[in-house]
């Protein structure tokens, strides 16, 4: 299966090289390619270690071509540097602060808990927004009526709402004023602890969130993962946010990624330990009588996780998902994971293997003209809205503009005068619910994976089997047992590292990764442009200008075909075939 794997992976790349020989690098394309280096400075983003190699993680195409199991055990070693950083930060000052507001707004008549981010950081927002929202439904019984309504003492902001839960809403990142509107919608202000969480620090829709907030009155925090003194230095809409004086730091960096600016990996994973213990500190002042269930030290506790994530039943168990995935894959199948409580966890994962990996999004039922997506998530207990429901404990919240919001904040979100379709009723056609797919399983490869988090749960897995039944196979996939708490902390942290390595891992196994370099990039905004120029500079040892000019020819090629029903090609990656065939 691995030579067909690869014998496949040769025939795709030597069918891109065969459709790129009419290429030419036209006037317009150069125009686009000085502009960018000329006027998107701020966008130029290799000084950041998030977007650099990590030494630790070097020999990651290597491992995986040895073995699944070898990659997985590389891959981890890139999640150890988070407890060096995190130990110091639990025992800091800014921590304190951060736990003590959230207490303060908990304790006070009004006022919420609300995180921002975009992106990887954006899903964390909501889940932790979700997991703070699911410790009243299931705790209910145990509670006052007083207690309960603490359940909407929390919020969150999503850079393009919560439609972007599922698929990437392309545009919305670079503007810092569609970030505020996001916040003004939200009427963020006096009373709430507003938590702004940017992956490397520079995301300009959330530092628009963060403007709003600080301008509003609320007591505002800003996370990120890289050294300030560069975002600082460098950036000036993270110079504007770190200088401000109603905004208090937490600068968490813990090294570049194991992925090379995949900050879906150790970024995000220390943002969310951050997040999500500072979420349940607060609550267990407020409610003391669950203080004993949370850990004594968190950084102990994280250290405790991540060696039964090393066990060698756990890094096999993750080494065959990997093989299998390749696999079903390779013979142009299809993925639907089968889950329930860690449902926003298993989005997170398979929406971002989009933009990482180039790889087909979520399909909704108006779009049956896209390819379908490799991996896909459902809930066999709920439909669609019921899910939605369910998930949140909330009403979702969706961006309902019009074209005079967009004209209004500047944003360049409308394409051909149409509004994006990010509203409510678009969500609803993604049936992530126990509504029949059979594209999911007519006539391809396929298998439904029943991801069981925690307990098992009687009622949960005979309604996945049951709507299991059309698949080729059917698989139980379980994530590490871990220690409870009153958030589930450390259940939610084992899903986001376990299927990190499981879709990364799927991804070097399959060759969409160089080195420790993600060589299968989406250019949906300017920073992944930079980067997409970035790698061709590393690995087709040319200059910035040109790799820019090559990148945007490739775009402009793919954008004058016709992909329907197809998978459209990753534009890098035919700038990469060209290179090598000398075009």
């Amino acid at each position: 299966m691995k030579d067909h794997a690869k014998t496949m992976v040769c025939a795709s790349a030597l069918a891109v090289c065969a459709l790129v020989n009419a290429f030419e690098c036209s006037e317009a394309v150069k125009a686009k390619a000085r502009d960018f280096i000329d006027n998107e400075k701020q966008f130029h983003l290799g000084f950041l270690p998030t977007e650099q190699s990590n030494p630790i993680t070097a020999t990651l195409e290597e491992d995986f071509q040895r073995s699944e199991l070898a990659g997985v055990q590389c891959l981890q070693r890139g999640d150890r540097q988070i407890p060096i950083t995190m130990r110091h930060v639990f025992a800091g000052e800014w921590f304190a602060k951060l736990v003590d507001s959230m207490e303060a707004t908990l304790r006070a008549p009004k006022g919420r808990i609300i995180f921002s981010g975009c992106g990887a950081t954006g899903r964390l927002s909501i889940l932790l927004e979700s997991m703070w929202r699911d410790f009243f439904h299931r705790r209910a019984a145990e509670l006052t009526p007083a207690e309960r309504a603490l359940a909407e003492r929390s919020a969150s902001i999503m850079t393009g709402g919560d439609f972007a839960l599922i698929k990437s809403v392309e545009s919305f990142e670079d503007s810092i004023r569609g970030g505020e509107r996001q916040a003004e919608a939200l009427n963020v202000g006096e009373g709430d602890t507003f938590v702004a969480i940017t992956e490397g620090g520079e995301t300009s829709s959330v530092l628009g969130t963060l403007r709003y907030a600080s301008a509003h009155g609320a007591r505002c925090f800003l996370v990120f993962n890289n050294p300030a003194y560069l975002l600082r230095a460098r950036l000036d809409r993270c110079r504007e946010a770190i200088d401000n004086p109603k905004v208090t730091v937490l600068d968490i960096y813990c090294g570049a990624m194991g992925l090379a600016g995949s900050t879906r990996m150790q970024a995000t994973t220390s943002e969310q330990l951050l997040g999500s213990c500072a979420l349940e500190a607060a609550l267990c002042r407020v409610l003391p009588r669950f203080a004993k269930e949370t850990a004594a030290d968190y950084t102990v506790a994280f250290e405790k996780l991540l060696s039964t994530l090393e066990s060698p039943a756990t890094r096999a168990s993750i080494a065959e998902a990997i093989a299998f995935e390749k696999a079903l894959y390779a013979k142009g199948g299809r993925v639907t994971y089968f889950a329930d409580d860690c449902m926003l966890d298993l989005f997170t994962d398979t929406t971002e293997r989009s933009p990482t990996f180039m790889l087909p999004p979520f399909r909704s039922t108006d779009e049956r003209n896209l390819a379908q997506s490799w991996a896909f998530v459902k809930n066999p207990l709920h439909d669609t809205p019921a899910c939605w429901d369910a998930l949140f404990h909330r009403d979702v919240r969706c961006l309902e503009w019009t074209h005079a919001d967009y004209a209004e904040k500047g944003m360049p979100a409308l394409k051909k005068n149409q509004l994006p379709k990010i509203g409510r009723a678009c969500l609803m056609k993604y049936p992530v619910g126990n509504e029949t797919t059979p594209e999911r399983y007519a006539g391809v490869a396929s298998a439904a994976v029943i991801v069981r988090a925690g307990a098992p749960d009687a009622a949960f897995e005979a309604a996945a089997h049951e709507q299991a039944k059309p698949f080729g196979e059917t698989r139980l996939f379980a994530v590490c047992a871990t220690d409870a708490s009153p958030l589930e902390v450390w259940k939610h942290l084992a899903v986001k590292l376990t299927f990190n390595n499981l879709s990364t891992g799927t991804m070097a196994s399959m060759g969409r990764v160089a080195g420790n370099w993600m060589s299968w990039v989406s250019i949906s905004n300017k920073k992944l442009i930079d980067r997409g120029i970035r790698l061709l500079v590393e690995l087709g040892r040319i200059d910035y200008e040109e790799a820019a000019q090559r990148l945007f020819a490739a775009e402009e090629w793919i954008e004058s075909q016709d992909w329907t029903g197809k998978e459209t090609p990753c534009a890098v990656q035919v700038a990469l075939a060209r290179l090598k065939s000398g075009k």
